[in-house]
């Protein structure tokens, strides 16, 4: 997990000049180093732009100047760039100011089924920042979302990481909540009882206490369980 916030973390800005296109790619030539032969990079279509276009001509002429932040070297070195991480000041402005761990509010503006997007304060004029996934909503088992939070409802989250390139800043919700696990720390061996809440192919889950729901493995020996959801911890 680590290592792929690293990898989304904002680059260096570099100033560069439009010289062409490779198929649906940008190609741009360094124009902020001195004294050095200018470099050749790449902007990638998906990185090129925040708006819709079915080629990057309708975005970009040859000749123009622009800014774009590293993203890494690909193709036998060739320096790739993002010009959609670039393409909005304000936006690119309020997302560097947040931190790993940072807590801040919001409002949620729309609750799917893949997770939530959340309007933070401060965001600019228009845009929507911010977005919680499903399994950062809560410790508690849910079958949607919307059995955590709802639209229009303020809320209080921790900041995973804040991604210029896609000009969203990824929240946790479940981060400010004690871990409910903690509590079977000292468990182990421990007889518990609990109710069945779901029975799949290869094996039972059964609820130990709110939040927690433990797992059954078919591999379990049988006389573990019985028909009250009887079972040993460990």
């Amino acid at each position: 997990m680590q290592s792929l916030i690293n990898q989304l973390r904002p680059g260096a800005v570099r100033t560069v000049r439009v010289t062409g296109f490779d198929a649906a790619d940008v190609l741009v030539q360094l124009v902020d180093t001195e004294g050095e032969e200018a470099e050749i990079a790449r902007i990638p279509r998906h990185e090129a732009s925040m708006r819709r276009a079915e080629h990057p001509s309708q975005l970009f002429e040859i000749g123009q100047e622009i800014n774009a932040e590293e993203i890494g070297r690909w193709r036998e070195g060739q320096l790739h760039l993002s010009a959609r991480a670039c393409e909005t000041p304000a936006l690119r402005s309020f997302l560097l100011a947040f931190e790993r761990g940072q807590v801040v509010t919001g409002r949620i503006s729309a609750v799917h089924n893949f997770g939530v997007f959340v309007h933070v304060d401060g965001e600019p004029d228009g845009l929507c920042t911010g977005f919680i996934r499903v399994p950062d909503l809560t410790w508690g088992w849910i079958n949607h979302p919307s059995e955590a939070v709802e639209a229009g409802q303020r809320i209080t989250a921790e900041v995973i990481i804040a991604e210029t390139r896609s000009g969203q800043v990824t929240l946790s919700l479940k981060a400010l909540q004690e871990d409910p696990l903690i509590r079977f720390a000292d468990q182990v061996g421990r007889v518990l009882t609990g109710p069945i809440t779901k029975i799949v192919p290869f094996g039972v889950f059964v609820e130990l206490a709110p939040d927690v729901v433990g797992f059954l493995h078919l591999s379990v020996d049988v006389k573990s369980v019985s028909g009250s959801g009887l079972v040993r911890v460990g």
